[in-house]
C-alpha cells in the first residue's frame, strides 16, 4: 500500500481550513495530520509532527507565512513548504522563495491542481502556479525591458557560458528534456548543469533559481 503524503495546513480562516481538509482527504495519496491558525503554531506543529508538506498561507497572525517558512528551513526540518495564498505580487513571490519555499500556488487553484502541487512538492519537484510565473516574468521583463542581462553578475556567481544558457532556458519555463533538445545535448548533461547552477546560486530548486535570475539580472 502506498504511503500517504502527510500534510499540515496553516491557514487563519476557519472555513478555508475546513474546506482544504475535506478536499485533500478525498485524495488517495494525501492525509491531513494537523492544522494551525497562525504561523507560530504552524512552526510548532511542523517541529512536532514533521509533515511531508506544509500548506502555508502568507497573511497569518502571530507570525506570517514567509517568516514561518524561513524558520522551518533554517532549522533544517525535513518538511517541504507549499505557499498557498491569494497574494500574487512579485515581491511576495520573491520573498517566499528567498525564505526557502518549495512551491507557490494560488487559492484559486482547484482541488486537482492542489493535489498535483502537493504531490510534486513531496517528491522534490517544486511547483509554481502558472499564473504567478507569467506575472513575475512579465513584470520583471517590463521593468527591465531597456536593460540587458548583466555580465558582471555571471562572474559574481561564477557561471559558465553553458550554465548561463541553461539558466535562461529554465527561466523561460523549459524542462530538462526540452533544454536537452534545444541545446542538442544529453539529458544527463542538462541535469549536471542544473545541479551545478543550483549550487552556485545557493538555491534549492528551479523556481528559486528563476526568481533569483530575474531579480539579479542574470537573464
Amino acid at each position: 500500500m502506498m504511503e500517504k503524503i502527510k500534510v499540515l495546513i496553516v491557514e487563519d480562516q476557519t472555513l478555508m481550513r475546513l474546506g482544504l481538509q475535506m478536499g485533500l482527504e478525498k485524495a488517495e495519496n494525501i492525509t491531513v495530520i494537523g492544522e494551525a491558525a497562525d504561523g507560530k503554531k504552524g512552526l510548532e506543529l511542523t517541529k512536532e509532527l514533521l509533515p511531508d508538506v506544509v500548506l502555508m498561507d502568507i497573511g497569518l497572525p502571530e507570525m506570517d507565512g514567509i517568516e514561518a517558512t524561513r524558520l522551518i528551513k533554517e532549522q533544517n526540518l525535513p518538511s517541504k513548504v507549499l505557499i498557498f495564498t491569494s497574494r500574487e505580487q512579485q515581491e511576495d513571490v520573491f520573498e517566499a522563495f528567498k525564505a526557502g519555499a518549495d512551491g507557490y500556488i494560488m487559492k484559486g487553484a482547484n482541488e486537482e491542481q492542489l493535489v498535483k502541487a502537493i504531490t510534486d512538492i513531496a517528491q522534490g519537484k517544486g511547483w509554481i502556479d502558472p499564473s504567478i510565473a507569467k506575472l513575475v516574468i512579465a513584470n520583471v521583463k517590463t521593468e527591465n525591458k531597456m536593460s540587458a542581462p548583466n555580465p558582471m553578475k555571471y562572474k559574481e556567481y561564477n557561471l559558465t557560458s553553458k550554465e548561463c544558457e541553461v539558466l535562461k532556458l529554465i527561466a523561460d519555463g523549459l524542462d530538462n528534456d526540452e533544454i536537452a533538445e534545444k541545446l542538442v545535448v544529453e539529458k544527463s548533461t542538462v541535469k549536471a548543469h542544473v545541479h551545478n547552477l543550483l549550487g552556485k546560486l545557493y538555491v534549492k530548486n528551479k523556481h528559486q533559481a528563476t526568481a533569483l535570475a530575474y531579480k539579479e539580472g542574470l537573464v
